[in-house]
């Protein structure tokens, strides 16, 4: 039972040790409050913290002056961006945000408008480090902002030079993860709100590599975008022209709600590249120059969907060349890990309930906001283990304690085994919250796991309570 608690406490330890709160005693309450939370995370924070002396000890902690959004994720951060230096491979930036409403909070006075302006909490800016192989490097940079109220009376240009614009979220998210160091291959990925001219001369001009979505079609500069036999000017109708270089299969996202829900499925699509020179706009919402961008089209599209369906059709801009098949499809394979902080998103809100914390003091609610992003994005990155191709070779203990693994073989094999793989222990917990392992099934969710990670913790403490009456 010792060696169960101290595996939550060094993987704790790992990402919250290094917090400087002014206080050693401080560091320590963190990193116990992260490793109970981690163990147990489903839940308010009574639920994740039963004991009323870890509940109380967290209260007190947040309510002390050092203890910051900042201060409670740096740690994490800086040993991210350290795995993000050692990798030789390509680190993906994957950057994107979400809102956390707290509407309910009635003493949160000075929260920004969130969704159609009814609701009230944070637009949180995250960026997420992975590898092309959908490996979870870590949370490399979060911001927390207010969206402000925009005077009626504010011109065009006094909306473009104000320092809290949203759209400016996009340049701060580069800037927290800081600058590429010499050596290393990093490529910023976000989806169609980054689309602005502004974000793309940040990029080009502070020499960041990016795959981003394309939204707006834009006018093409010159008299070369040739595509077929035609002169075009607009980016999307050249993209849309460009010869096929060839075709391959990329996996589409399930959509619940909304008008247009969907399953998850598989299609085939055309993919095709060209160098373009995209112009300034005239009308810049952000701030920008007038000179125009030398970068790559990808232009992604489904042949033959199913009957009804609408078909997959991606704009993708990059800076890095693509001229053959296989660098364009490397760019879509960059663009398709964008997916997994949609996963992160989830973690937070659905698995961990960011949201149902109950704060009536922002300086409180702030650094349980960063303990729990950077809970989510290790939990996050013990489940992408298991979608690894060596998920078979690798033991689940290297992951979770062994305690876990033979109550879980113990439960669904009728005898202890300790030698369970990674897949075999998070398929064995996702039977243990519904997930039926169908062939069409898929991958469980985030809610399934989330059922049988708690499932598989309340029996592995009516093992833990029989060892101790041994």
């Amino acid at each position: 039972m010792e060696a169960c608690q101290e595996r939550w406490a060094d993987l704790s330890r790992e990402h919250f040790g290094a917090a400087k709160l002014g206080d050693a005693r401080r560091t320590k309450r963190l990193v116990k409050s992260a490793g109970l939370m981690m163990k147990n995370p489903s839940g308010t924070l009574p639920k994740k913290l039963a004991n009323w002396a870890d509940l109380n000890g967290l209260y007190r902690l947040v309510g002390c002056e050092q203890v910051t959004h900042a201060a409670v994720i740096e740690p994490h951060i800086c040993r991210t961006r350290e795995m993000m230096r050692q990798t030789q491979e390509v680190v993906l930036l994957v950057q994107d945000a979400t809102e956390l409403d707290y509407t309910t909070r009635t003493g949160l006075k000075d929260l920004g408008q969130i969704g159609t302006g009814h609701a009230r909490g944070y637009i949180c800016q995250n960026v997420l480090a992975v590898t092309p192989q959908r490996r979870v490097l870590g949370l490399a940079g979060q911001i927390l902002h207010k969206r402000r109220k925009v005077d009626k009376k504010e011109t065009p240009l006094q909306k473009r030079e104000h320092p809290d614009r949203e759209s400016r979220l996009w340049l701060k998210g580069c800037e927290a993860t800081g600058p590429v160091p010499p050596g290393c291959n990093w490529v910023d990925v976000c989806d169609r709100g980054s689309d602005t001219f502004e974000f793309l001369e940040y990029e080009h001009r502070q020499g960041r590599k990016y795959v981003i979505r394309s939204a707006r079609d834009r006018n093409v500069d010159g008299e070369d975008h040739v595509g077929g036999d035609r002169i075009h000017q607009t980016l999307h109708a050249y993209a849309r022209d460009l010869a096929t270089l060839g075709t391959k299969q990329v996996q589409t996202q399930a959509r619940s709600g909304g008008r247009r829900p969907a399953k998850a499925r598989m299609a085939t699509v055309r993919v095709a590249a060209g160098p373009v020179s995209v112009a300034a706009p005239h009308f810049a919402r952000g701030e920008c120059s007038a000179t125009s961008l030398d970068l790559w089209v990808v232009h992604v599209r489904e042949i033959d969907p199913p009957a009804g369906v609408e078909p997959l059709e991606w704009m993708l801009l990059t800076n890095v060349p693509t001229e053959t098949f296989a660098q364009a499809c490397e760019r879509v394979n960059w663009y398709e890990c964008r997916w997994v902080i949609e996963d992160y998103h989830k973690a937070k809100k659905t698995g961990l309930g960011i949201e149902s914390a109950q704060f009536e003091d922002e300086a409180k609610l702030e650094p349980v906001i960063g303990l729990l992003s950077v809970i989510a994005a290790v939990l996050l990155g013990l489940r992408q283990e298991a979608r690894q191709p060596d998920a078979d070779l690798t033991l689940a203990t290297t992951m979770v304690p062994l305690l876990y693994v033979q109550v879980l073989s113990g439960r669904l094999y009728k005898r202890v085994r300790s030698d369970l793989s990674v897949r075999e222990f998070f398929m064995g917990m996702a039977r243990l919250g519904g997930h039926l392992g169908r062939k069409g099934d898929g991958f469980p969710g985030w809610l399934t796991l989330w059922r049988g990670w708690e499932c598989l913790h309340h029996m592995v403490a009516g093992a833990q309570a029989m060892l101790m009456r041994e």
